[in-house]
């Protein structure tokens, strides 16, 4: 049965998750065989994260969460491709998700190569080169902005990767106009363990 869950009681769903997590009470909930044998029909995630693939920040567990709680896409630098967009578009249209969380860090990596690769001009080789274009408008308007840490980039990242997602996809935008869906931003510390809200689009 899907989970009818507004977008506010979605993110306050990850948000509590998030708390037990920080002060080390997480739960563990839905991860043993009966949530598995309930599963075997089909799928009813609450929300949608779409975070930076950095094996520190695994999703279910930052957010206390078990099987079928959550629909995850992850890449470097939480970078859009048609890929990722139509993952998104399928956990709306066809699973009936009321929440995206774009899930950023500090420290990232790719954010990091992108501010070098803009300061001096030396793009990096193969396929990074792709994920460095994707993320250079963020460091671009972060400079602008006089923000020149690595940190501040990301979460303007993550404000325009939310922001894109509004503009690129019609299925995700409807959605939100509608208010079926909001898409919020996160920003993830490493040390604290706690995702802070940057950004919302939706009513939250």
């Amino acid at each position: 049965m899907p989970t009818y869950l507004t977008p506010a009681l979605a993110w306050r769903r990850l948000r509590e998750g998030n708390e037990r997590f920080v002060s080390g009470e997480s739960r563990h909930p839905n991860q043993d065989a009966a949530r598995r044998s309930s599963l075997l029909e089909g799928q009813n995630p609450f929300a949608v994260i779409f975070g930076c693939a950095d094996s520190r920040l695994a999703a279910e567990i930052i957010f206390d969460l078990g099987l079928g709680d959550a629909f995850v896409v992850r890449t470097a630098g939480q970078v859009i491709d048609d890929a990722v967009l139509g993952s998104l578009e399928y956990s709306i249209s066809e699973l009936k998700v009321p929440l995206i969380a774009i899930l950023g860090h500090d420290s990232c990596g790719a954010v990091t190569a992108t501010k070098g690769a803009v300061e001096t001009g030396e793009m990096p080789p193969g396929f990074i080169r792709d994920l460095v274009e994707r993320i250079t408008p963020s460091v671009l308007t972060a400079k602008r902005n006089g923000q020149e840490e690595v940190n501040d980039m990301v979460v303007e990242h993550v404000k325009q990767t939310a922001q894109r997602l509004a503009d690129s996809s019609r299925v995700i935008s409807d959605a939100i106009e509608e208010g079926r869906v909001a898409v919020i931003g996160l920003s993830y510390k490493l040390g604290e363990g706690q995702a802070a809200l940057v950004s919302a689009i939706g009513d939250v």
